[in-house]
């Protein structure tokens, strides 16, 4: 479990991050949910020690178990401790083929390369083409294959569907059910309301920083007048 208290974030000398405060239990997909600009990948950049916050705490753990403040902590570490990011904009390595991207991060675990090969049969196929020559689907089933490749207990999901057409999206919800099946904890940053509340236990909303609403997938889509304050939808 990652609990998020009280967390202020600047990018140079814009104040993102306002006191979020937040909850990614086991075994679950925890969706956040907003419009542009509102502070979503701060937050996942924050969690993975890409940006460093100003003040709140980040921490990994449950108090029977014992926890760990996980700010301050370099990406590495954080990766070390089981948490994998699949960036926005996907961020594979175009001039690497597709198995040295997958390999490239690779430890030991259920997931192996050739059951990444079952999911994705598609790379199985490009397997030696680059990066690069890929479609924008194939390099977002990459991005997945190289993250589940490090055996995670916790994936962050920044923007998936971004840029995807409609049957490539529905694809990734696909995956993500199928995931969330196997019992692996997902944090999905989400625009796409649809996949968003196919995919969520638990939907969280950031609006100017701070969340400004928090419960289940089905108390969303009854409430109206959050989604059409919050998302414009």
């Amino acid at each position: 479990m990652i609990e998020v208290r009280d967390l202020h974030t600047y990018r140079g000398i814009n104040y993102v991050l306002q006191g979020v405060s937040l909850t990614i239990a086991d075994g679950v997909c925890t969706v956040l949910l907003g419009r542009n600009g509102m502070g979503k990948t701060t937050l996942v950049h924050s969690i993975m020690g890409l940006l460093r916050p100003r003040s709140g705490a980040i921490t990994l753990g449950t108090e029977a178990q014992g926890t760990e403040d996980l700010v301050g902590r370099a990406p590495f570490q954080i990766a070390q401790r089981g948490i994998a990011l699949i960036p926005q904009g996907r961020r594979i390595f175009p001039s690497l083929t597709v198995e040295e991207n997958l390999t490239l991060g690779a430890r030991g675990g259920a997931w192996t390369l050739d059951r990444v090969y079952d999911l994705f049969g598609q790379l199985k196929q490009r397997r030696r083409n680059r990066g690069g020559q890929l479609s924008g689907g194939e390099q977002q089933m990459l991005a997945i294959g190289r993250a589940l490749l490090t055996n995670p207990s916790l994936l962050l999901m920044d923007e998936p569907s971004e840029g995807l057409a409609p049957v490539i999206v529905e694809q990734i919800g696909e995956i993500i059910a199928g995931l969330r099946r196997d019992g692996l904890s997902i944090f999905l940053v989400e625009q796409n309301y649809g996949l968003a509340i196919d995919s969520a236990d638990l939907i969280h909303i950031l609006s100017n920083g701070r969340v400004v609403w928090h419960g289940t997938a089905s108390e969303l889509d009854r409430t109206a007048e959050v989604r059409e304050a919050h998302l414009g939808i």
